[in-house]
């Protein structure tokens, strides 16, 4: 039996360390171990659920936000109790405006000050969401991924008559008044609410 040379022992050490930082969500400790700080690749942006003193008007602020692929939202709660819920049949069917290939979401109610929900985005297209107890009032927003593609960059009603749909919600008229353009979007980045809000 032959004894393994120093560098075959390094080679072999060298491999197991990196098999332990790269098991999942474990990169901090093969960086701690290598004195390496890891890197983020992706941005994250955040989008405030906001409420007046009352309760009586309620808005995602920015309404409108332009990211690239990989980039993850953060929905965080700053007054009242609200979701951030894709629109997509598999949530209370909804029309589908995002993305076909994305994975719809439904952060379930955040309800104290600060609670909040992310959502990574790899899939390009326009992607719209509602707040589940305040879509009929109109809190809605929609987020660029990339380019303008796919079922949100639609009208509304473009379902109508398809197979498979009979059973999918119109999207409410105050929620329509809401969304921000899909080119405003594209020009500005972060769309805030118009009017006073706070």
């Amino acid at each position: 039996m032959t004894k393994p040379s120093r560098r075959e022992f390094l080679k072999a050490g060298g491999l197991a360390l990196v098999g332990f930082g790269l098991a999942p969500n474990r990169r901090a400790p093969l960086a701690a171990l290598l004195g390496v700080r890891p890197r983020s690749t992706a941005a994250l942006e955040v989008i405030e659920m906001r409420s007046d003193a009352l309760g009586s008007r309620v808005w995602f602020d920015p309404i409108g936000l332009y990211v690239e692929p990989g980039a993850t939202v953060r929905w965080i709660v700053r007054e009242n109790v609200h979701t951030a819920t894709a629109y997509h049949p598999r949530n209370d069917n909804h029309p589908l405006r995002i993305p076909e290939r994305a994975v719809p979401w439904d952060s379930g109610f955040l309800v104290h000050p600060g609670d909040h929900f992310d959502v990574t985005l790899t899939v390009p297209g326009v992607y719209d969401y509602y707040c589940m107890p305040h879509e009929a009032v109109g809190m809605v927003g929609r987020i660029v991924v990339g380019q303008p593609l796919g079922p949100g960059a639609e009208p509304f009603d473009y379902w109508v008559g398809r197979p498979g749909t009979d059973s999918w919600h119109h999207v409410p008229d105050a929620a329509r008044q809401s969304f921000p353009s899909i080119a405003q979007i594209l020009h500005e980045r972060r769309v805030h609410p118009a009017g006073p809000r706070r």
